[in-house]
């Protein structure tokens, strides 16, 4: 066994490599990372937008008296920003990605090699989702180090909530994708799902400054439960229930992403 392979034999045959899952989609990540990195409207999108816009709000949070909520300036701002890195980052950033291979016929030649639909997917979102993840972590320790946001209280409520953010997202981007026409068209399909995270989903107003009603509605959104892990992970305010719903409300919407990818998700150009 050697570099990510095995090799198996029978008699009369030829002995080869076999290659194993891990090392399939190691290899498509290598190759995305690659394209990734060549592609300068991708890289701004995904990563400068989301670490400049959490900060350009702070002259808005700082009139809305979040005080009278029991929150904190970097407690808003602290959320809202990972959601940020999730949305653009992650969504958005996926769903031009899995467009453009599909257009391009990417996605149709991978199929025809050892790799399976499932690790095409995955291989492919790899590199933003690890891009995601670090820079979810970058942003929580510039958060906590310039807007006086304390340790988290229970750290592994924002892990569980950035995760499955993570994974959600990434689902989410390749069911876009599947009614995404062109890259172009990308910035048009992938704004109903921001805008209605950003205004309803406690990214940019935390639910807590929200009716009651409009609140328990606004918290069955798909982004709804990752910004409350994260939020309740660093204030530990959430409570046992509270965190059990918005566990089952994410895994929920993760499952049904999942879902819609394998039954929906196109390999062929749209025309």
């Amino acid at each position: 066994m050697s570099g990510g392979t095995v090799t198996r034999s029978s008699p009369g045959s030829v002995r080869g490599p076999v290659t194993t899952p891990v090392s399939r989609m190691a290899a498509l990540a290598r190759a995305e990372l690659t394209l990734l990195g060549r592609s300068k409207a991708t890289i701004i999108a995904a990563v400068l937008v989301p670490l400049g816009l959490p900060f350009s709000l702070r002259p808005v949070v700082d009139d809305m008296n979040v005080e009278d909520s029991g929150l904190s300036v970097g407690l808003v701002l602290l959320p809202a920003a990972i959601g940020f890195s999730l949305l653009f980052g992650v969504y958005s950033a996926l769903t031009g990605i899995y467009t453009a291979r599909r257009e391009e016929l990417v996605l149709k030649r991978l199929r025809t090699g050892e790799l399976r639909d499932a690790e095409v997917v995955a291989g492919s979102a790899l590199p933003v989702f690890a891009m995601g993840l670090v820079q979810c972590v970058v942003l929580a320790v510039g958060c906590t180090a310039f807007l006086d946001v304390p340790a988290p209280e229970a750290p592994h409520l924002a892990v569980l909530g950035v995760l499955l953010g993570l994974v959600m997202c990434s689902a989410l981007g390749a069911v876009t994708a599947s009614v995404t026409r062109t890259v172009e068209s990308a910035q048009v399909t992938t704004m109903p799902f921001v805008l209605v995270s950003m205004v309803a989903s406690g990214v940019a107003v935390p639910l807590e400054l929200l009716p009651g009603r409009v609140a328990s509605g606004f918290e069955l959104l798909p982004l709804s439960p990752v910004i409350t892990l994260v939020r309740g992970g660093w204030s530990g305010d959430l409570s046992a229930y509270e965190a059990l719903g918005a566990l089952t409300t994410a895994l929920a919407w993760t499952v049904l992403a999942v879902f819609a990818v394998r039954r929906w998700f196109r390999w062929e150009p749209r025309r």
